[in-house]
Parts: C-alpha cells; sequence; structure tokens
C-alpha cells in the first residue's frame, strides 16, 4: 500500500534520487513515513504543499541518535487540512551538517526550527531568526541531546 499511494509515486517520479526510504506504522498502515535527502527538503515540502495541499506543517521536531552515522534526524509532520491526509518527512544530518530552513513553505515552521535548534542544536541554514526560543540566551549547550550531562556541575556528588 505504501509504494501505491499517490503521493509516493508522484514523490519519487519528481525526485527520484531523493527519496530513500518510505515507511509505515506497525499499527497505523495509512500514516506513512517517507526518509528523503536533506539537500531537497524545500523543493520536496514546496512540492508536497503545492501539489498535494499538504498546508499544515503541524510540527516538525529533531532526534538525536548519538551511536547513527547520521546522528540527527529533522522530522517534519505535514497535514492537508482538504484531503485529511498525514505525511512526516525525515532528513537525517550529520553532526555539524545544516539543513535549510522550511520556514517559506510554512510560517509554523519559524518558531519549530527555534526548538530544535535550542534543544538539539540543529542549525536550519536561511531561518530569518534562528536564536533560543525556550532557554536563555546564555544557555550551555543543547539539552536534548543524549549527551548532554543531565547534572549540574555544582550538584552534590551522586549517592551510588
Amino acid at each position: 500500500m505504501m509504494e501505491d499511494s499517490r503521493v509516493v509515486k508522484a514523490l519519487k517520479e519528481k525526485f527520484p534520487d531523493s527519496v530513500l526510504e518510505v515507511t509505515t506504522l506497525r499499527d497505523l498502515k495509512d500514516e506513512l513515513t517517507v526518509r528523503v535527502k536533506k539537500e531537497n527538503i524545500v523543493d520536496i515540502c514546496s512540492y508536497l504543499k503545492k501539489e498535494f495541499k499538504f498546508n499544515l506543517l503541524s510540527d516538525l521536531c529533531g532526534v538525536h541518535y548519538p551511536d547513527r552515522d547520521e546522528k540527527f534526524e529533522v522530522v517534519y509532520h505535514i497535514f492537508s487540512v482538504d484531503a485529511k491526509e498525514r505525511l512526516r518527512l525525515k532528513a537525517g544530518l550529520k553532526e555539524g551538517e545544516k539543513v535549510n530552513t522550511v520556514t517559506s513553505v510554512w510560517g509554523t515552521a519559524d518558531w519549530h526550527e527555534r526548538e530544535a535548534f535550542d534543544l538539539l542544536g540543529i542549525v536550519f541554514e536561511g531561518h530569518p531568526n534562528l536564536k533560543r526560543i525556550l532557554l536563555p540566551d546564555d544557555w550551555t549547550g543543547h539539552p536534548l541531546r543524549k549527551d548532554y550531562p543531565y547534572r549540574s556541575k555544582d550538584a552534590e556528588p551522586e549517592v551510588k
């Protein structure tokens, strides 16, 4: 079913080298996840918005996988209000790599990307105002990274 999706077929036809993998959730076979190359994320998002009316970026988040080559993943949850259809896009990043902002496609990406930057350190190239959104400006590090120290340097020694 997932390979038969009209959206997947169109994406593979339009961006044959950028669609890396298509999967579904075990219990939700109609919710597709398409893993794409980060280099084409803006073009892919623009295409999906224009051609398939994915007019809502309902969420954008990041995930840290310290043991992988691509240590970060940006996850875009998009929704077509007209077709009542969901699609999840994922783009992997190596440490220090950047991904282009999708704020030109969906204005809501502004704060979502700032949150991913603030908490994980993912840099969105071309973002109009990429600065911390939740933590103070002088905060050091990105606390949702799995290698972030979970205890303060000033804390009492851990009792074992």
